[in-house]
């Protein structure tokens, strides 16, 4: 899922990549491109360095499928920004929730050796840990499809040399465990809530069951067969694989102690990966639909994994997006930001990761990527505004400086135009439109002078900036 303000920090990278590749990869590396489109002017088209450098990003890996197969996969700026490391399509970032859809397969497969019942309660399974209020049967399908009622979107991690809580403290919110109890907010069924907390029921689920710790058991009965054999859900990361792990990078640039941070919510946000890997999991699931393949699950347990359970678009691990053509899931960890789509038709998709806490490119690449495919349909419907003068006179009113907790903003006026500059970053244009606000090429959301202060808002939320002395 997305956590991102509607203006963000924006930092100081240079970018590093892989400069050969495919007449495709070139056109998406060329085609980055806003949310909006200002009337009578031509569209934003953006070099993948540029934005690199404006959204100060360290590095971004790409992979894209077409046709049940990875046509190419690249990695540009860097792993390490400090070390110059550079990305490429062997660094690993973390999945973050991504995480989730893997465990989902894992899952499912107990489900389909007969190990555990979708349907039954999850206290059948439960050894060590039960939920601490009777709210009614939670089942294993209420936990992967986010219906179970349980209390914990995310987690934050755990620096380098922190105790690590066991899954059972975890769950009971008792330390060194520095999240809450996972808890029944409401009856199970009653709606779709996201909760990491229900994930992570799930990996204490497969290790009772099983009898095995859940990263070597989700290595041997899903990653290993997927042919992910790069990825792993250890944590902290293996000794021979740390040369590859790419440094997180908080929203102003800075490192991130230990240089990442460490999941035991393996299930939840556990995994490290890259395109490439993950393209292979998102092949096999086009493939086992059609029953084609079958390299983990079954085509009648991936059309159930598949499948809204009690919500239109929270399936088993996915979500089931854009008019129900695509299997979905965000990531969003600390110093991480990442992205996959699957088509459900046609063997189509897309991965994009990020070390960074700043999505905003993950977003531009996307819509590049649909450009140069022809997805537009799915992936780039930008809005599209009419610009309206603003006489010079009124300049004035908007210039100044403006606060948000620790975002910055400072507008100015050049050459009769107005521009912001969020925590000194670069200046962004604003466009004045016919109705009053202004947008930005940079950033999704509108902007409003209300009372003096600065509304950002993005239709379904707003922040009030307020103006300083």
């Amino acid at each position: 899922m997305h956590y991102y303000p509607l203006i963000l920090l924006l930092l100081f990278p240079f970018m590093a990549g892989a400069q050969n590749g495919s007449d495709n990869a070139r056109k998406v590396e060329n085609s980055l491109t806003s949310w909006v489109i200002i009337e009578n002017e031509p569209p934003a088209r953006w070099n993948i360095e540029e934005r690199l450098k404006v959204h100060k990003v360290p590095g971004v890996t790409i992979g894209v499928i077409r046709d049940y197969k990875l046509e190419w996969a690249k990695g540009y700026g860097y792993a390490d920004k400090e070390a110059k490391i550079p990305v490429t399509p062997q660094t690993l970032f973390q999945a973050a929730s991504i995480s989730k859809s893997l465990n989902a397969v894992g899952i499912l497969k107990l489900v389909q050796e007969g190990k555990l019942n979708l349907d039954a309660d999850i206290n059948t399974y439960l050894k060590t840990w039960h939920p601490s209020a009777d709210s009614g049967k939670i089942t294993i399908a209420n936990l992967l499809s986010h219906t179970a009622g349980l209390s914990v979107h995310g987690f934050p991690g755990y620096e380098a040399g922190d105790t690590l809580p066991t899954v059972e403290q975890i769950l009971s919110g008792q330390r060194p465990a520095n999240t809450r109890e996972v808890k029944p907010l409401f009856a199970p069924g009653v709606k779709m809530q996201y909760s990491g907390g229900g994930t992570t029921v799930t990996q204490l689920i497969a290790t009772t069951v099983t009898g095995i710790p859940y990263d070597q058991y989700m290595q041997k009965e899903v990653l290993d067969p997927l042919g992910m054999t790069g990825s792993f859900y250890t944590q902290p990361a293996p000794d021979n694989k740390k040369h590859l792990v790419a440094t997180a990078y908080n929203g102003e640039g800075k490192v991130y102690p230990g240089k990442y941070h460490i999941y035991p919510e393996m299930a939840a946000a556990g995994l490290w990966t890259n395109p490439t890997d993950l393209s292979k999991y998102i092949i096999e699931t086009q493939l086992a639909l059609q029953g084609k393949s079958s390299k983990v699950l079954n085509q009648a347990m991936t059309k159930t994994r598949l499948t809204p359970y009690m919500n239109k678009n929270s399936a088993l691990g996915v979500f089931i997006i854009n008019g129900q053509r695509y299997f979905n899931h965000n990531g969003g960890n600390e110093g991480f930001r990442c992205v996959y789509y699957g088509s459900l038709d046609g063997g189509n998709g897309m991965v994009v990761m990020v070390n960074s806490d700043n999505f905003d490119i993950i977003d531009e690449v996307t819509r590049s990527i649909a450009i140069t495919y022809g997805w537009e349909k799915d992936f780039y419907r930008p809005d599209t505004v009419t610009a309206a003068p603003l006489a010079v006179d009124s300049l004035k009113q908007y210039t100044g400086r403006y606060n948000y907790r620790t975002v910055n903003l400072n507008v100015e006026a050049k050459d009769g135009k107005l521009y912001v500059t969020s925590n000194n970053g670069e200046p962004m244009r604003m466009y004045y439109t016919t109705k009053g606000d202004f947008v930005l090429l940079e950033e999704r959301g509108r902007l409003r002078l209300v009372n003096g202060d600065l509304v950002a808002s993005d239709g379904g939320s707003s922040i009030t900036f307020t103006r300083q002395p």
